[in-house]
């Protein structure tokens, strides 16, 4: 039985639409190669839960052979808060949970979203809190008008305000340990440096990074 609708939210991987805070160090299209490993990467771990269907939130159309057609969701028009709710809303239309997630955290455990699950047997609301202050993960059961509006995004209080927002609006909430994104150089080489440990999985993030070290990318070089 599918319990919950994953939302993957994600840019088109194209040059000059995705990691673009990357693009400076590494180039555009690297920038989006990376991108799309990370995409990848992310629903090949997703798809391993049965209990789930998984879909792309995207900014826009776009295709990929990877992707059904009724897997690819159009975010609408307007700030981060409201599309987020315009999303999960939808999915909720759906099934009975409903996931956020990012495309910017390969490697992200799957056991994480599995204890996402088990928390949300007594909880209304779950949080995955990222490295950088965000989040990686909202899941909810319910979700109020205007939730998350007035959340400043990509700050360090962003965690704490949308915490806030979620306890003011009367949901119960439980967090999930915490993981991270890769937006900056500095987490693209803490990925890199969990890969060559063997303690994350995403083997077209593997390649992709071993593509910008062939190509001596300073950056990636840690130099």
């Amino acid at each position: 039985m599918v319990e919950a609708t994953i939302c993957v939210f994600a840019k088109p991987p194209v040059a000059g639409k995705a990691k673009t805070r990357l693009a400076p160090a590494i180039g555009a299209d690297r920038a989006a190669a990376l991108a799309e490993a990370f995409l990848l990467d992310t629903l090949g771990s997703l798809r391993q839960l049965a209990w789930a269907s998984v879909i792309i939130a995207a900014t826009e159309p776009f295709e990929r052979v990877y992707l059904p057609t009724d897997g690819v969701w159009i975010q609408p028009e307007g700030t981060l808060d409201q599309r987020i709710e315009a999303i999960l809303k939808k999915a909720l239309q759906l099934t009975p949970l409903a996931f956020a997630i990012g495309a910017d955290s390969p490697g992200l455990p799957v056991r994480h979203i599995e204890e996402a699950r088990r928390l949300m047997v007594s909880h209304d609301a779950v949080v995955g809190p990222s490295m950088d202050g965000g989040f990686y993960a909202l899941g909810v059961k319910r979700y109020p008008d205007g939730l998350l509006q007035g959340v400043e995004w990509s700050q360090r209080a962003t965690l704490e305000q949308t915490m806030i927002r979620l306890r003011q609006y009367g949901l119960s909430l439980a967090l999930l340990p915490e993981w991270f994104d890769v937006d900056t150089v500095h987490e693209l080489l803490h990925l890199e440096n969990l890969l060559a440990n063997g303690l994350v999985d995403c083997p077209h993030t593997q390649a992709a990074i071993d593509d910008l070290r062939r190509s001596k990318v300073m950056a990636i070089s840690g130099k």
